[in-house]
């Protein structure tokens, strides 16, 4: 099973995103994170997270509109770095501007996913997506990721 990394900071989004990959028996393999900044520090292993081991997530589930740093900068550090840019990233908003869409793709996202207001069908497309990218999808080799 490989891991799943969620950044988003709502409380009750990440909440009900984690209780949908519990429910697709996901959730031991889920990292939740609150702020951009902490999970721009997880991915490059630095500050907090410098001594980090375990390896890198098989794809990131990432909020566009969060204070400080937004998914769109995370998405730009991440698909900029030779050793990250294969991750896939999956942009989970509530946003259906235009802009943020077009903005997502030119920067490299592997999905755009406006968040469903009602909550089962919110339930219903994390688990889908957790499924399909931790458990379906076939990533590079380690190696890939670090000859690219």
């Amino acid at each position: 099973m490989k891991r799943i990394l969620i950044v988003d900071d709502s409380a009750q989004d990440m909440e009900l995103a984690l209780n949908a990959l519990d429910q697709a028996k996901l959730r031991d393999q889920v990292i939740p994170i609150r702020e951009g900044s902490d999970a721009l520090d997880y991915l490059f292993r630095c500050g907090k997270f410098s001594n980090r081991t375990d390896p890198d997530p098989a794809v990131i589930l990432l909020d566009l509109k969060m204070p400080r740093v937004d998914g769109l900068e995370i998405l730009r550090r991440v698909k900029a770095d030779p050793r990250l840019r294969v991750i896939p990233v999956i942009m989970m908003t509530s946003s259906r501007e235009q802009r943020d869409l077009v903005d997502s793709y030119k920067l490299g996202v592997n999905a755009y996913v406006v968040k469903p207001l009602r909550f089962a069908e919110f339930i219903s497309v994390v688990k889908s997506l957790g499924i399909f990218w931790a458990s379906m999808n076939l990533p590079p080799p380690q190696a890939a990721k670090v000859e690219t």
